[in-house]
């Protein structure tokens, strides 16, 4: 009986059957991606806020160094593809235990707190920290995103891979977002000395004495008072820099963990060295690659899906930190205001295999990307309304609406590029799994370097003066922060909407045709 109980458990080919611990597993390596992903965010803050890096020189240092991320992701991709060798845990898994053993200690590289350096020391700081980190990451991460579709060949379970990973991805988020703003901004009281000035990086133009009297009444504080900025006359935030390298620490360690249990728990079921890569034997060009990559509309259509979520919400990330620190004078709490947003997404989790069974994944993500435009077009309300309080419920009821589209899109997104890699196989004869997912990966994050770069750039247009910290921001550049924001996600939204509506081509009578005559050609070899 116990014999016939553990058969039952086993494919035609003799693995364990696809289950919910290889749902489990995966999810669990994309928390350990974004135990180091999500930091990327935070990266732009701690360079401008507490580092007090200049505008436009961290826009070029930041795109400098995600063009190269950019860059590297395709040839560890291609070194994926073609290595054959032998190892025992298999070689996606090596490939991403060697990336865990990176970011253990390369997430915090980019952190490190010297403040008082010299800017060319600042500069050579960031691009190094950067692309260490950079360099463990993609080692990670590009084998994990190829090992969706050798997991399972059963479009049904890849999206609830997809799925899963969603999860992941979430739970993923919720530390960065949520708990380490609250523990890297702190609210200044006075507390009877002068002590809390040393904590204080006072702007330029204003003078210790301004901020030990209430600039509201004019008279001298008490202890217990906030301490108010003397620009806008709202409670000062400082950004704890030296909390950031110690959360990057512990963060890796969490990531490592993770990883560690994904690559005990998960099952390949494809031979990986038996997937057709490069048949001719030439080697990598990146240009006859990209070529190739053009060709697959649903890899092109995904990926400016893709592109169009970084370039706006990735890039909306310093810009809301700056707006909530100054606008709303909320910044320890503006991770939970952006999991509000994104709570929605947990409602589809339930129902996705559904969805993506009676109506298909092109055709369910093209509804919710339509709902999150919708929501963009509610933001752009939210800076019109002089009361605060109103504006901040405006902003949450349009940041609900794009997560309840994004929850559709999030959820299907890497069943989908799992889907074009099959594409890639069904015209071409060739799967490619790495080269192709490492070129998605590229413009994820060529989007990823250039959308903030851009970003930072708009925000000095708009006024903010990096010199002056948050503290010494004026009103009116407070203000502009909110209509960066909000015009950041409206184009997030219509950009996915177009990648997936009008470019993405695999609807489900499509889907269908090509996983039947996939399925006939692997039987006749």
């Amino acid at each position: 009986m116990a014999k016939a109980a553990k058969e039952k458990k086993l494919d035609a080919n003799g693995q364990p059957k696809f289950g919910m611990l290889d749902k489990i597993a995966y999810a669990a390596g994309d928390f350990g991606c974004n135990m180091s992903f999500a930091l990327k965010g935070t990266v732009q803050t701690f360079w401008l806020v507490y580092m007090m890096m200049e505008t436009g020189l961290l826009s070029a240092l930041l795109l400098l160094v995600q063009v190269w991320d950019a860059i590297n992701d395709p040839l560890i991709g291609n070194l994926i593809d073609n290595d054959k060798r032998k190892y025992k845990m298999g070689k996606f898994k090596m490939y991403i235990f060697v990336g865990a053993c990176g970011l253990l200690f390369a997430g915090a590289a980019v952190f490190l707190p010297f403040p008082n350096a010299n800017v060319v020391v600042k500069a050579v700081l960031f691009v190094v920290g950067y692309i260490i980190w950079d360099a463990c990451y993609t080692v990670a991460n590009v084998p994990y995103g190829s090992m969706l579709s050798l997991i399972t060949e059963d479009s049904g379970e890849r999206a609830q891979l997809s799925t899963w990973r969603s999860i992941g991805s979430m739970f993923g988020n919720i530390v960065p977002m949520i708990v380490l703003p609250m523990l890297i901004w702190q609210k200044v009281v006075y507390d009877g000395t002068t002590d809390f000035l040393n904590r204080i990086e006072i702007p330029e133009g204003f003078d210790k004495s301004q901020f030990l009297i209430n600039p509201t009444t004019g008279q001298p504080y008490q202890i217990g008072d906030a301490v108010l900025s003397p620009a806008t006359g709202e409670q000062v935030e400082i950004l704890l820099g030296e909390r950031v390298f110690w959360a990057a620490l512990i963060m890796g360690v969490m990531g490592f963990v993770a990883f560690m249990f994904m690559i005990k728990k998960i099952t390949i079921r494809v031979d990986e060295n038996s997937v057709k890569t490069n048949e001719t034997g030439e080697k990598f060009n990146v240009f006859t690659a990209f070529k190739k990559f053009m060709k697959n509309r649903p890899a092109v259509g995904a990926t400016v899906a893709a592109m169009g979520m970084f370039l706006g919400m990735q890039s909306a990330t310093t810009a809301n930190t700056i707006m909530f620190a100054t606008y709303f004078n909320k910044a320890a709490l503006s991770g939970v205001v952006q999991l509000i947003g994104f709570a929605p997404m947990v409602l589809f989790l339930p129902f996705i295999k559904k969805l993506v069974n009676k109506y298909g994944k092109k055709e369910a993500s093209v509804v919710g990307t339509l709902v999150s435009v919708v929501g963009g077009i509610i933001m752009l309300i939210f800076p019109m309304i002089q009361n605060r309080d109103a504006a901040l419920v405006v902003y949450l009821l349009g940041l609900v609406a794009f997560g309840i589209g994004m929850g559709v899109y999030t959820c299907v997104s890497w069943a989908m590029m799992a889907d074009a890699i099959d594409y890639n196989e069904w015209k071409f004869g060739t799967r490619e799994e790495g080269t192709v997912y490492s070129l998605h990966s590229f413009f994820r994050k060529l989007a990823q370097g250039i959308g903030p770069s851009v970003v930072l750039l708009i925000m000095g247009w708009l006024g903010y003066n990096s010199e002056l910290g948050t503290i010494g921001q004026d009103a009116a550049t407070a203000h502009n922060m909110c209509w960066l924001v909000a015009g950041l996600y409206l184009f997030s939204a219509v950009v996915q909407f177009v990648g997936i509506t009008f470019i993405y081509n695999m609807d489900k009578k499509t889907l269908e045709k090509m996983n039947a005559e996939l399925e006939a050609r692997h039987l006749a070899e």
